[in-house]
């Protein structure tokens, strides 16, 4: 047997590359879980913010007695969350008590035993009262979050697709286009079924270039006395693609002598 490899551009599929389809299937894979949890993330979250938007569109206004105030840390206060347990009426006829209502650490500062809030009373859930300043302050940062997930879906889709591409370019570029050398092992291939990753040398255009090459497991190189037959592309001088014996008979590679 003998190589007879044709020019550039070769013809090469998916297909006649051994186990390229189970890598990209594995990629796929990994890509639709994540596009399917952020789909899931995403509906969650409509869920959400559908129910807040209800909220107020139906909430009704009340006052509330403040009965404690549980200040954060001062240092903690600027940007800080305080809880108020509160007394209000809802329906007009029945009082209730809640507690850890919260509001903004620096507007509680200004509050005491006694102080009259405006709350935003749910009739669905007429026992957990918000606050109404702080309740419509983080309402307007809600608007932002269904920008913000189709956003997230838009960058899951382009990575997705960025590292299939990646993937098939990586299994078919070289050999498509890339120049044939020969690796020189640092070390020797050990012999092994394994996946092995080994650092190795060739020369192109008289430099040398050093790289990391892998051997895929359970097929052997094409060699050449302790030399490893490998494809790369010049514009990528480290992107090596090793060509096992399995490869090049697909390919045609190999004939007759």
């Amino acid at each position: 047997m003998r190589l007879a490899i044709p020019n550039v551009p070769r013809t090469v599929s998916l297909r006649q590359v051994p186990g390229a389809l189970a890598r990209l299937s594995v990629v796929a894979a990994i890509g639709v879980g994540l596009v399917a949890g952020l789909g899931l993330v995403s509906s969650k979250a409509g869920g959400w913010f559908s129910k807040e938007r209800r909220f107020f569109a139906e909430a009704a206004e009340v006052p509330g007695k403040v009965t404690m105030v549980a200040l954060p840390p001062r240092n903690q206060r600027e940007r800080g969350v305080a809880k108020l347990s509160v007394i209000y009426s809802y329906p007009a006829d029945f009082d209730r008590s809640a507690a850890g209502v919260e509001t903004s650490a620096l507007f509680a500062e200004g509050l005491g035993v006694g102080a009259i809030v405006p709350l935003l009373v749910d009739p669905q859930d007429p026992a957990r009262p918000r606050e109404a300043g702080y309740a419509r302050d983080r309402e307007g940062l809600q608007g932002l979050f269904p920008i913000g997930i189709g956003l997230g879906v838009l960058l899951a889709l382009g990575l997705f697709g960025f590292e299939l591409k990646k993937s098939v370019q990586r299994e078919l570029e070289p050999l498509r286009s890339g120049v044939l050398v020969w690796l020189t092992p640092d070390d020797g291939l050990p012999e092994t079924r394994s996946e092995t990753v080994f650092a190795a040398s060739y020369y192109l255009q008289d430099v040398k270039m050093p790289v990391k090459a892998r051997a895929r497991p359970g097929r052997a190189p094409v060699r050449n006395g302790e030399k490893v037959l490998a494809a790369v592309v010049p514009s990528r001088p480290t992107w090596v693609r090793v060509i096992d014996e399995d490869l090049a008979r697909s390919l045609g590679w190999f004939i007759n002598s």
